[in-house]
């Protein structure tokens, strides 16, 4: 990661740090028995946090790493990135 922001470095901890806790709950649910659609819900609200931080990682790097790449004189650069943004999108969107 080449992410140079302190405050993008931030927003992306939170975003994980807040998943964590929210994967902590889930365990103390399961252990305490609670009811299952309430645990659903926090699973399904921890793999929208995972979501949001994965989209914000994806962006920082189209903005550091992507905008060099994309202008690199070297075609097969340019092409692999390209394939690598394909990978990236068919992994997310899954």
């Amino acid at each position: 990661m080449y992410a140079k922001d302190i405050e993008y470095q931030k927003k992306l901890l939170l975003s994980i740090k807040k998943a964590q806790g929210t994967l902590n709950k889930i365990t103390e649910m399961i252990q305490k028995d609670t009811y299952c659609v309430k645990i659903a819900q926090q699973i399904s609200a921890t793999i929208g946090l995972l979501k949001g931080a994965n989209t914000l990682l994806l962006k920082n790097h189209l903005q550091c790493c992507g905008k060099n790449k994309l202008h690199s004189n070297n075609k097969q650069e340019v092409l692999d990135f390209i394939d690598e943004l394909v990978e990236a999108w068919q992994a997310t969107s899954k």
